[in-house]
Parts: structure tokens; C-alpha cells; sequence
């Protein structure tokens, strides 16, 4: 029996911190040469952090690298791809105005007589792309090719110094099928050629497709190393998400199941954007609470940004009551009674060093138009109502937005829309970070509003509040719709099973 070879990577009991944050904790993690190793967990599992470690953007606070059999320790990702670490991440990051040799060989151009030679710069890049079978020419500028050649490319430049480890990071999110199937055929190149690749992806079938071994990381901290082969999908999400699925207790509704009848308020027909989301089909009535459910990865964001005009739709087409919408951006869907409270509170929410009162009436300001300021009058108005109905602390509307806990900031993003009186409010992930008591009032606000007629889309990385609250369920998997559940009568155990792969029917609702 032939002996496997020894890692070429090897993190031991890596720890390390940030203000607040445990990012890893004594994680172990082994790579080794030829194989696709996929490093798998959902958001803040220590993923991106791990990587970092390894290609020395981060020092470890503790633990160590071995490379090729030798303790090293990076200061830089300049150092590791000394070292034959070359890492592609998923924002390609190259010249477009230069040509694909100059990128290919940036910094390692060929000289002759004091100057570049370009000549043998388009050789040596053309001997580069041929290695991995890609067949442009080198002197045409990345510019004229689309992002999935721009991908190549990147892979060319981060061989070209004969790497022995390639760190492949969600590189496949801006691909198609076609562009997947052409980047797999040359990581089966790289591998059989001896190369480790570490693969990071949020798509499980591309996971099973490509990868031999599996890292699962959870808060940060290791679950376990597997053979692909060896763990089925419903396994690896258990792991992923921290739950022992086998024995998921059933859970109870937090309010009575409601089953809104009539027309759709919103319909959705053959609504899609190439790269983020296939076409879909989706009803959302009036009084109802759709829950949007599926890994990180999954769709459920793009879903929502279309909705919401954020992103510009490629096909299909938005209708409301029945009429369509045109959607030239969030505007045209606030003057619809369209209202998007992002997964980012911080990044495409608030406006920290504002007021409570100033980012509570900025969606209404906004709507109104800058030349017809709120009176101060509407906006005492509205800020003591709503600093009332969600309980934000401190009642102090004139504290600063930056100075609240994550729940209340939460709480002020969602009256900021409530102001607006949406017929369709759009929720992602809006308890995601914050604690329990203030999770348990938002679920309560949801359902509160849903009675009163309002239409919520509701989108949670937490299964079992999506299944609790929701009447209706749609499942998304690899950007694509893949079911519609009854939320009265399904379990969290049913949604995991199609998650994982399970087969199902497009639509089981009346």
C-alpha cells in the first residue's frame, strides 16, 4: 500500500482575535499536494480569516504554519507567493487597460537591454495560458475579454510563478454553467499536475463536484476534516449550521399560521440576472409572510435586490396589483410601496454619526425629494410613534446611531421603512448579531404587521425562524428557486433535505 504523501500545508491550533471577536480558535487545517480541498461553513465561520493567516495578511496570535515541512510565518501575501502560496480571489484583481501578458507577468516581465521585453513576455504568457489549455492572445488587452476569461487569466498569472498552492477563493460566483465546467477542467489540470488547490465556494454541488477533501469550520473553530466521498450533504450542513438534524424537535408557531387568499400584491414572472440569480416565479399577497430560505450563496439576496430595483433585471418582469412595474431603481419601487431593509445595516443602512431622528425619516425624506424638507413637526411625530412601538433604547431621538446596540439599530432601519407604510416589506436577515430578547421583538413585529395586511418577504440564514414565522416557504439552492412549501406543515427537516439536494416538487401550496 503506497503511503500518502505529507502535507504540503499545515495550521496547527491557529488562534486569533480581534477587538471583541474570537475570529479562530485552535483550528487545524492540512492540505496536501494534488487534491481540491474545499474549506467549507457558513458566514463568520473563519473562512476568509483562515486564508488570511495562511497567506500572511493576518499573524496568528498563537499556532503555527508549516510549509513543506518548515515553520513559516508571512508578513506579507507578497512573502507567501514568494513561497508558492498564490491565492485568486473573487473580485479579480487585475489591469483591464493592460494586455493579458503584462498581467500574467506583472512585476516579472522579462528584461532585455534595460527595458521590457515585450516579445518574450507574450511568449512566456503564452506558454502560461497553454498550460491550462486557454487559447487568447496575449497582446489583446483583458479588457476585451468577459470576467470568466478575466478569471483565467488571474489562474495564469498566480501559476506563472509555479505555485505549489493555489488558493481559489468563491471563484465561481460571476460564472455561468459553462464557465464552471471550463475553470473545473483546468483545476483537474493543476491537480494532477501535483498542485494543491484550497477551494472556497458557497455552492454544494460544485463542492461535490470538484473537491476530494473537505475542512468544515463553524464560529471558528474546526468540525472536522472529511473525505467528500465520506460525507453526504445533509451531514455537511448539520455541521455547517450546528445542528443535529436526526433530532430537530418540531417547532412551535409564534403566531397562528394566516392564509392570505385574493390576487398577488407582487408577482414576480420569469424575474432573472445572469451571475446572480436563474429566473424565478413568485406570488407575495397582501397579509402574507414569504420566507426565503437556502444557504449563504444561494440567491436569496439577489432575489431581493430585484425586487427592490437595487439590481437591474436581465429578464422577465415585476407587476403590482396586477400592473407591471417598471424598475428603474429603489426609488421606482418606494413609490410602489416597495421598502428593502438590507442584510447591512452598517454598509447600505445607517448613517452612523446621524441621529435617530435623522436616519428614522431618511426613506420618507428620500421618497418626498430633497426641495420638500419633512416639517419638524411630522418628523416629532413620527420618531416618538415609532420609538414607542419597536422599543428602541435609548428613547432619545436625538442619540447618535452609532452609539445604540446592534438590536436597537436594527430596530431604527426597520421604523426608518415602517414610516413609509410599505404594502411590501423586504427583511434580510434582520436579526442577524443581535440578542435574543430583541430578536423575539422583531419576529412579533413581523406577524403583527402581516395581520394588519402588510406583505413580508422575509430572508434568515436561521432555518428554524424562517419555518416558524413563514406561511409559505420558497427554497433556493445554487441561485436557483428549486421549491414552494406550505409553511403550516413543513419542518425544518423537509427544508434542510431540499437544500441538501432532495427532489421536489416546483410547488406543493394551493
Amino acid at each position: 500500500m503506497t503511503e500518502s504523501p505529507p502535507p504540503v500545508v499545515e495550521m496547527r491550533g491557529i488562534s486569533l482575535a480581534f477587538p471583541g471577536v474570537k475570529a479562530l480558535q485552535d483550528v487545524d487545517f492540512r492540505l496536501f499536494p494534488g487534491e481540491v480541498h474545499a474549506l467549507m461553513g457558513e458566514n463568520g465561520a473563519g473562512k476568509s480569516t483562515l486564508i488570511k493567516t495562511l497567506t500572511g495578511v493576518h499573524r496568528p496570535d498563537a499556532g503555527q504554519v508549516v510549509l513543506a515541512g518548515e515553520d513559516v510565518a508571512f508578513s506579507s501575501p507578497g512573502e507567501a507567493q514568494h513561497a508558492g502560496i498564490s491565492t485568486v480571489y473573487q473580485e479579480v484583481n487585475l489591469c483591464a487597460n493592460l494586455t493579458v501578458a503584462e498581467n500574467i507577468l506583472l512585476g516579472r516581465e522579462p528584461r532585455r537591454l534595460g527595458g521590457i521585453d515585450f516579445p518574450a513576455m507574450r511568449r512566456r504568457a503564452a506558454e502560461v495560458l497553454a498550460r491550462i489549455g486557454v487559447h487568447i492572445d496575449p497582446a489583446s488587452s483583458l479588457s476585451e475579454h468577459p470576467i470568466a476569461v478575466q478569471q483565467l487569466v488571474a489562474i495564469a498569472r498566480a501559476i506563472a510563478v509555479d505555485c505549489s498552492v493555489l488558493v481559489l477563493d468563491e471563484p465561481t460566483s460571476s460564472l455561468d454553467a459553462g464557465e464552471v465546467a471550463e475553470l473545473f477542467r483546468i483545476m483537474r489540470v493543476l491537480r494532477d499536475e501535483g498542485v494543491a488547490i484550497l477551494f472556497v465556494s458557497h455552492f454544494l454541488d460544485q463542492v461535490y463536484e470538484i473537491s476530494d477533501r473537505m475542512t468544515v469550520l463553524r464560529n471558528g473553530t474546526l468540525v472536522g476534516e472529511h473525505l467528500t466521498a465520506d460525507v453526504d450533504r445533509r451531514t455537511l450542513i448539520a455541521q455547517m449550521i450546528g445542528r443535529d438534524l436526526g433530532t430537530l424537535e418540531a417547532i412551535e408557531d409564534a403566531a397562528e399560521k394566516r392564509r392570505p387568499g385574493g390576487p398577488a400584491l407582487v408577482r414576480a414572472e420569469g424575474l432573472g440576472k445572469r451571475g446572480a440569480i436563474e429566473p424565478f416565479d413568485l406570488d407575495i399577497r397582501a397579509g402574507e409572510v414569504v420566507g426565503l430560505a437556502g444557504l449563504l450563496g444561494s440567491g436569496r439576496t439577489e432575489l431581493a435586490r430585484l425586487l427592490f430595483g437595487a439590481d437591474r433585471a436581465d429578464s422577465g418582469r415585476l407587476l403590482v396589483d396586477g400592473a407591471p412595474l417598471r424598475l428603474r431603481g429603489p426609488r421606482s419601487a418606494i413609490a410602489a410601496g416597495i421598502a428593502f431593509s438590507s442584510e447591512d445595516r452598517k454598509g447600505e443602512g445607517l448613517v452612523a454619526d446621524l441621529s435617530i431622528r435623522d436616519n428614522l425619516v431618511l426613506a420618507m425624506q428620500a421618497a418626498r425629494g430633497w426641495t420638500r424638507p419633512l416639517p419638524r413637526r411630522t418628523k416629532d411625530h413620527l420618531v416618538e410613534k415609532y420609538l414607542k412601538a419597536l422599543d428602541i433604547r435609548p428613547a432619545n431621538p436625538d442619540a447618535l446611531v452609532r452609539t445604540l446596540s446592534g438590536g436597537n439599530q436594527q430596530k431604527v432601519l426597520l421604523a426608518r421603512w415602517l414610516v413609509t407604510e410599505p404594502r411590501l416589506l423586504i427583511l434580510d436577515e434582520p436579526t442577524r448579531g443581535i440578542d435574543i430578547g430583541a430578536k423575539a421583538q422583531i419576529q412579533q413585529l413581523v406577524t403583527t404587521l402581516a395581520a394588519e395586511g402588510t406583505a413580508i418577504l422575509f430572508i434568515s440564514a436561521e432555518l428554524e425562524e424562517v419555518v416558524r414565522i413563514a406561511d409559505r416557504i420558497v427554497v433556493l439552492r445554487d441561485r436557483r428557486k428549486i421549491a414552494e412549501l406550505d409553511g403550516s406543515v413543513t419542518g425544518v427537516d423537509e427544508v434542510v433535505e431540499l437544500i441538501a439536494g432532495g427532489a421536489a416538487p416546483e410547488k406543493v401550496v394551493s
